[in-house]
């Protein structure tokens, strides 16, 4: 089955900003591109860190304050005074390499409340990927999702029929109706059509003939 890597839905063309780039130049990018963050990226292209909105905000916080309240952290006072990237930046990076199957970025997104992750290909950054990238594989066609299904999971995988089976997609929900020969090539059936990239959900009635699942 051919899974869908984050490789093919990150955004490459990505802004990146230099670890001596000023404070007032970030600004600037982060509101002339609409972006929330931007990498922080050395002369030999490694991955340095981000400087996001929430790294710039301390400033304007404080500006012109004599006294900063007891609760303005070490690290924030810090990001307040600071003038350029290297000193602005939240490091380590959360980074994701460029194989990494769609499900497992998703999964990581959530566990770790993140709205974006970047991208490396041998260890180098090559682009990013946030979570509305992933929703796009939702937007395939539901022709599109027919036709791998019957490809990719009945005639590659399984060696099905044609003439026992038959697939309807209405809004990314698949039905799968028919009779295989055997009831693990049912299970099969419904599990390998879930994992086809924009599935939403399986409606799996298929019948089989003998069951060869049974203990």
């Amino acid at each position: 089955m051919r899974t869908l890597t984050v490789g093919a839905v990150m955004t490459r063309d990505l802004c990146t900003v230099a670890p001596v780039t000023e404070f007032k130049d970030i600004a600037a990018l982060l509101t002339r591109e609409a972006i929330s963050a931007v990498p922080v990226v050395d002369a030999e292209g490694t991955l340095r860190g981000v400087v996001s909105e929430a790294d710039l905000l301390p400033k304007e916080e404080y500006v012109g304050a004599p006294h900063r309240p007891s609760r303005f952290s070490r690290k924030r006072a810090h990001k307040a005074d600071a003038l350029r990237a290297r000193d602005l930046m939240t490091a380590p990076v959360w980074t994701v390499d460029i194989g990494t199957p769609l499900p497992d970025v998703a999964r990581e997104l959530v566990r770790g409340g993140m709205r974006r992750l970047f991208v490396l290909d041998e260890g180098k950054l090559v682009g990013v990927v946030a979570r509305r990238d992933l929703l796009g594989v939702f937007l395939r066609p539901d022709q599109d999702l027919c036709e791998e299904i019957r490809s990719e999971v009945f005639e590659r995988a399984l060696l099905a029929d044609p003439g026992c089976y038959s697939v309807t997609v209405a809004s990314g929900v698949v039905t799968l109706l028919g009779r295989l020969e055997r009831r693990s090539a049912v299970t099969a059936a419904g599990e390998l059509a879930a994992l086809v990239p924009g599935v939403v959900d399986i409606c799996n009635r298929l019948d089989y003939v003998w069951d060869d699942e049974r203990a």
